[in-house]
């Protein structure tokens, strides 16, 4: 297979990678497998069978070598054979790959092992190495443990043979081109570095990087390039073919996608084992190879009908004695399965040019979906020379095609505008899906440059249209912010600064980079997202200090004023000045002490009112709330016949709304709750009449006078639900029967 890999990754965990260099306070060896542990991730969450990964540990405090004679190869150990990675090697790796109590072990022998490995593994039964897209050995050393480079010419010699990818990746190793260079280096070390570079320089495709660069380009997300996907292979034809066979042709085509969306990946539901009391049903769950003590969740649907006659007025029955119905406005139209079986088109596999349009006529709004890419067939030179004639024939005449496509019998037709395309040698033709006219919605909006009132008159003047210096300043402002040239190139010269190849999927990258590192690490806390993810998410700062200048002309031309913060306690609905201009309730409560300002039951509305207007903190609300709420308790108790109830409500209906104006709907429904618990155990009559209780609750209904909910004032933390599930009263009221 074309896409198959096989990489070997050789660590060095020998006793001097335990210790911390160039004020690092994490030692050698976790430094390094930081490297490793992302390549494993990758290669984890790429989930691919034909990818092979293994795992062999430098100076190493045991000897564990595929080999009949094993001298050369002390303190070399083979952690993972060369195979499929699963989460169960990961987390035996994570016990095995610690720092050793030796520095003895060869790292050129090590490498000799890694080639052996890899050679027998794509080895097919006819005994010559397979056909495998990738094969790599990775070196992450310290170079500080013993090395013989007296036989690098051979080991050069068979890495290019089988053309494997040596790669060298050294902690706090010399790389000038990177700007890094150890000071006071072992000299041990510093021959070792030699003999890896002449080693490296020797293979073909080898690379040599210090670790700090190759840390660094891991900020950059890994764009995956998905294999080509042929979604049709077929005719495309001009004319109906089988009926004008004088007049119509076909082409011999294939087509392909072309972009592709990447979508993050989804996640399941799973839980513990241990959480479940029966045994039986966590049994019949599906469990997680790599997750013993998971089982994934299941989801169970059941569906109700009222049923007046059933226990509760609905019953259970099953998905199979339901229609399906489709809505029709705010009606539920049923179609049964056989009727909807004649709204479904029978098709047949087919791709058909139904006519052209010029460049200039199409508007790109129009486009609804991915690209595809149509060439002709590979070994059809008759079909190569007929569609390169009507790629040419579009190019030159600037036009584009409308195609219908059925990509399989029985699927939905689909229209097509295919456009000419020259790209990298290759004569194809780019389509993208159009809408059909049901799909279309057109929307009258009216217009920005002038304004048209009602008898038709048009006004190019007006309070709701800019004035020229306020276009002007915007369009200053626009052009100080042009990132078209903001970027430099190689030479230094101006060039584009937010280009599409640099730009990221900021969600797709960050929700990976999570699963890997909970994945690898679990107990590590997620690291912030890379600079390369959020660079685009805010202008450059050089930038904007430069457009600053402009957007200040900008603020002044359009009158921009900061709003002041709400405040909750103060009035939101505007107050009814009189003309005269005189406020008579300030004169009012201004004539009363503060402290005779008490709420009467004579004129307990007007009273509560005026006493609102002159508070200016929480705890006055909070008061005044206090003194309507024994006014009202005392009104309930007083009364004694039906009709004068309304008094009660009226007062509570003040009550509500004063409270929702000062957008603080918690008193108010404190005070509810509390009328009714005070209503349900008999404390408002001196009669204690139930029949009076359940009447005054009724009243409470009728005129919507329970609690505020979230739909009402969004300062509410009651929903809807709860607010309707209040106005229930249950039998616990008092009963006379006998």
């Amino acid at each position: 297979m074309a896409d198959k890999e096989a990489n070997i990754y050789i660590v060095d965990v020998g006793a001097s990678t335990a210790e911390c260099h160039n004020g690092r306070i994490e030692s050698d060896l976790e430094y390094g497998m930081k490297y490793v542990w992302e390549k494993i991730g990758l290669a984890l969450q790429a989930n691919r069978k034909g990818l092979g990964l293994g795992v062999i540990a430098l100076r190493h405090d045991e000897t564990k070598v595929d080999l009949e004679d094993v001298e050369g190869y002390e303190n070399i150990a083979v952690l993972k054979d060369l195979g499929p990675i699963e989460m169960s090697h990961l987390k035996d790796l994570q016990k095995k790959i610690v720092p050793s109590s030796t520095d003895f072990g060869d790292a050129l022998s090590a490498m000799i092992l890694a080639v052996h490995m890899i050679e027998n593994f794509t080895q097919l039964k006819t005994g010559k190495p397979g056909k495998y897209k990738q094969k790599r050995v990775v070196l992450v050393t310290n170079g500080q443990g013993p090395m013989d480079g007296n036989d690098l010419d051979s080991l050069a010699e068979k890495v290019n043979e089988l053309e494997i990818e040596l790669i060298v990746v050294g902690i706090d190793f010399d790389d000038l081109e990177y700007g890094f260079k150890e000071e006071d280096k072992p000299s041990n070390k510093r021959r070792n570095e030699k003999v890896l570079k002449v080693l490296v320089e020797s293979c073909k495709g080898g690379k040599f990087a210090t670790m700090a660069e190759v840390l660094e380009s891991f900020a950059e997300p890994e764009v995956k390039v998905p294999r080509p996907y042929c979604n049709y292979r077929g005719r495309l034809s001009l004319g109906d073919y089988n009926k004008y066979a004088d007049t119509a042709a076909y082409i011999d085509v294939v087509r392909y996608f072309k972009t592709h969306q990447a979508r993050p990946p989804g996640a399941s539901s799973f839980v513990n084992k241990t959480s479940v009391s029966n045994g039986e049903a966590s049994g019949q769950d599906t469990e997680m190879t790599d997750a013993p003590d998971l089982s994934a969740v299941k989801n169970s649907t059941t569906y109700k009908i009222f049923d007046p006659s059933a226990p509760g007025g609905k019953r259970d029955i099953n998905r199979e004695e339901l229609s399906k119905a489709y809505c029709y406005g705010s009606t539920a139209v049923p179609i049964s399965a056989s009727e909807e079986n004649v709204t479904k088109l029978e098709t047949v596999q087919s791709f058909e040019i139904i006519g052209f349009i010029h460049n200039d006529k199409y508007d790109r709004y129009l486009n609804m979906g991915e690209c595809n890419i149509t060439v002709a067939q590979n070994v059809n030179d008759k079909a190569k020379m007929a569609l390169s004639s009507l790629i040419h024939a579009l190019h030159e005449l600037d036009s584009y095609a409308v195609a219908r496509i059925v990509t399989k019998d029985g699927k939905d037709p689909q229209l097509l505008v295919m456009a000419p395309s020259f790209e990298n040698g290759v004569e194809a033709l780019l389509d993208v899906p159009l809408p059909f006219a049901e799909d279309v919605r057109t929307h009258s909006f009216p217009p920005l440059d002038r304004v048209i009132t009602i008898s038709g008159a048009t006004m190019k003047k007006h309070r709701n249209l800019p004035n020229e210096d306020l276009v002007k300043s915007m369009s200053d402002y626009v052009d100080s912010m042009d990132l078209s040239t903001f970027g430099t190139d190689e030479n230094g010269q101006p060039t584009e600064y937010m280009t599409i190849e640099e730009t990221y999927m900021p969600g797709l990258h960050r929700i990976n980079q999570a699963i890997r590192t909970r994945a690898v690490q679990p107990d590590k806390p997620i690291e912030d997202p890379p600079e390369v993810l959020v660079k685009w998410s805010h202008p450059p700062s050089e930038l904007a200090k430069k457009s600053a200048p402009k957007l200040q002309k900008l603020v002044e031309a359009a009158d921009v004023k900061k709003v002041a913060d709400k405040v909750r306690g103060k009035r939101t609905r505007d107050q009814i000045k009189p003309l005269s201009g005189l406020d008579v309730n300030s004169l009012l409560n201004s004539q009363k002490p503060r402290a005779a300002r008490k709420i009467t039951m004579a004129n307990s509305i007007p009273d509560f009112k005026q006493l609102l207007e002159a508070t200016v903190s929480s705890s006055e609300i909070l008061e005044l709330v206090t003194q309507m709420a024994e006014v009202i308790y005392k009104m309930v108790a007083n009364t004694l016949t039906d009709g004068s109830f309304d008094i009660v409500t009226a007062n509570m209906r003040v009550l509500r709304s004063q409270m929702m104006d000062l957008e603080m709907p918690e008193i108010y429904n404190d005070f509810i709750r509390a009328f009714k618990q005070k209503l349900i155990a008999g404390e408002l009559f001196e009669n204690n009449f139930a029949s009076n209780e359940r009447e005054l609750w009724f009243r409470v209904k009728s005129k919507r006078l329970g609690l505020i909910d979230k739909e009402v004032s969004e300062h509410s933390d009651i929903s809807k639900e709860e607010a309707a599930q209040f106005y229930v009263l249950s039998t616990e009221l008092p009963s006379r029967a006998k």
